[in-house]
């Protein structure tokens, strides 16, 4: 089991009213500083930043991403879960051993453990959380500067008050999630 290439698995993105889910999937290298590793929800922003180009120096990483439209189509566990297998699918490396942020698992995975709350237990999903939600944050920034209505470039797409105060001024865009209830809600009225 020592030598077992191990990997993590985290998503970030599950509560949001806009953009996609995106999971990592990351395998350490040698080099990797584990006390830099927490939970990335822990951690500034800035500082996030830093500790994901330290963690794509030093590990096999790769991001699996599921659309606003496929969290429609399938529900957001789903996706989610779809997310993660893209993730698992995309390593260069391939684990022996997954380690799953959740109690829930993409179907078909052999040899893996789901751990709930794994970001904040095992360094190697905190790893792939930071990646994940670096990844993302960055997305929904780029994304606000064509829709700088909705302040994604601060809220990253969850439904803060400025966020639900832009969907009501300024209305439902192709990146908002229609099947979530505020959004659901404003459509059905």
């Amino acid at each position: 089991m020592k030598d077992l290439i191990t990997a993590g698995v985290d998503e970030v993105g599950r509560g949001c009213l806009a953009g996609p889910v995106v999971s990592a999937a990351v395998v350490f290298k040698k080099g990797i500083n584990l006390k830099l590793l927490k939970d990335s929800k822990k951690i500034s922003f800035k500082k996030r930043v830093e500790i994901s180009k330290h963690i794509k120096d030093n590990s096999h990483f790769a991001i699996g991403i599921a659309s606003v439209e496929e969290i429609l189509n399938l529900n957001i566990l789903q996706a989610s879960l779809l997310s993660m297998r893209r993730a698992i699918e995309r390593l260069k490396v391939k684990p022996g051993f997954t380690l799953i942020d959740g109690n829930f698992a993409p179907e078909g995975l052999k040899n893996y453990k789901t751990i709930i709350n794994g970001d904040e237990k095992v360094k190697v999903i905190s790893a792939a959380s930071i990646i994940a939600k670096v990844y993302r944050d960055r997305f929904m920034i780029k994304l606000s500067e064509e829709y700088s209505n909705y302040e994604w470039e601060r809220n990253f797409g969850y439904g803060t008050k400025a966020h639900l105060e832009g969907l009501k001024k300024f209305g439902v865009t192709s990146h908002h999630r229609k099947g979530f209830k505020p959004i659901h809600k404003m459509l059905s009225s």
